[in-house]
């Protein structure tokens, strides 16, 4: 998890952040495992911002080699105990920007979910360039990110903040969850074109609201000639899925 001004209180592991699902398991299982799928088995995995290795946890079983970065010394530490008997994982503290540690053209899979949608544009490009020189040629990657810059023309983004936290008390406006205005899927594209990788394709997802404030981008290294055109999808029935996961769990055996 990258680090912000304020100091996260981690007594609940991230677990927190499933609620919707009910749990991690159910949310790896049911929402994560089957987008990435295709990806997975391979030799090498980077995970971007783990927290405590919630989703580590499960990504450890399907590579040879992870490497997990952040630039929260507390998640680091708390990741180095949690998988202290996995000689496969390795982690790293970063500056949460760059990824020096991490040699070129060596990574098959980067991954990184629920950090990515606090992160401005120019961070997000900053470690997109990072990814360009560390993946290998036909590595891919998998990266939850903000797009509430989508909504940056919205009426309700032109009030003052005071008005908005009204209304959505009021449930008249969705809460934005600290998503980083400034980046979007488009964005994403934009940048990814810009560092020479290929942004295969998007989902537009609703994040405990109606509006599609997240996004799911896969992307790849290539040759930029290559490139393709992206496949997005617009998916606001996102957290009815979590809805549908979460009973289907909790039904008695």
């Amino acid at each position: 998890m990258q680090s912000h001004s304020k100091k996260y209180d981690w007594k609940d592991a991230g677990e927190e952040w499933s609620e919707p699902w009910g749990s991690s398991a159910a949310q790896w299982t049911g929402t994560i495992l089957p987008r990435i799928r295709d990806c997975l088995p391979t030799g090498t995995i980077l995970e971007i911002a783990p927290g405590f290795g919630r989703w580590t946890h499960y990504l450890k079983d399907y590579c040879q080699e992870l490497s997990i970065v952040d630039a929260s010394r507390e998640c680091v530490e708390a990741c180095s105990r949690r998988f202290a008997a996995e000689s496969h994982v390795h982690c790293f503290l970063n500056d949460g920007r760059s990824l020096s540690m991490i040699p070129d053209a060596s990574v098959d899979f980067v991954f990184s979910f629920d950090s990515f949608v606090h992160l401005p544009r120019e961070i997000v490009q900053d470690y997109l360039d990072e990814l360009r020189r560390t993946l290998k040629i036909g590595g891919k990657g998998f990266i939850h990110h903000s797009n509430l810059g989508a909504y940056a023309d919205s009426l309700s983004r032109r009030l003052p903040e005071r008005i908005r936290k009204v209304l959505r008390k009021m449930k008249i406006l969705d809460w934005e969850h600290h998503r980083n205005p400034t980046m979007s899927a488009d964005v994403f594209r934009s940048l990814c074109s810009r560092t020479g990788l290929n942004c295969t394709g998007q989902e537009l997802i609703n994040w405990r609201g109606r509006r599609l404030i997240d996004c799911l981008s896969w992307f790849q290294r290539g040759d930029f000639s290559e490139n393709g055109s992206t496949k997005i999808f617009r998916n606001p029935g996102f957290m009815r899925e979590a809805a549908r996961i979460r009973r289907q769990r909790q039904k008695p055996t």
